[in-house]
């Protein structure tokens, strides 16, 4: 794809999410999991929550305040974990890392991103790399805080 339609394609989806981020809620669910992470750097700040069954990530949602670019990207990531199990959330979030950082990813992680492959573009914004990977962290601190209980 050109850059020009990258940019293009980045900035409409970026937009959009942040408009209308899909699974945001103003109050998160008690009968899950939940973690908080707050980037320092800019104030970002999301509360995120999902249920974990028998190794499957459901109802995967969020609330919080921040930048354009994190609550975009908290959106794209519930669009994208919702239904995944823990080994492919975990997959998943390991390639929007590497994205998010300049690097690549095989065809079919870029595929299973969705809409949050766009986000690679962030990577030429060093500043902006924590924006867009909060919530990615936040899930993976999530599954990880499951696993220890």
């Amino acid at each position: 794809m050109s850059l020009n339609k990258l940019g293009f394609l980045y900035k409409t989806l970026v937009l959009e999410h942040a408009k209308a981020p899909h699974h945001f809620v103003k109050q998160l669910p008690q009968d899950g999991q939940t973690v908080t992470l707050h980037n320092p750097t800019c104030g970002d700040t999301i509360n995120l929550a999902a249920k974990i069954d028998h190794g499957k990530l459901t109802n995967v949602c969020f609330n919080g305040s921040g930048c354009t670019i994190s609550q975009a990207s908290a959106s794209m990531m519930t669009d994208t974990l919702n239904n995944k199990t823990v080994d492919q959330a975990r997959d998943l979030i390991a390639a929007f890392s590497t994205l998010a950082m300049g690097g690549s990813v095989s065809e079919e992680q870029e595929k299973g991103l969705q809409d949050a492959a766009v986000m690679a573009t962030v990577a030429e914004f060093p500043t902006r790399i924590k924006c867009a990977t909060l919530a990615w962290h936040a899930m993976g601190q999530l599954i990880k805080d499951h696993e220890q209980q």
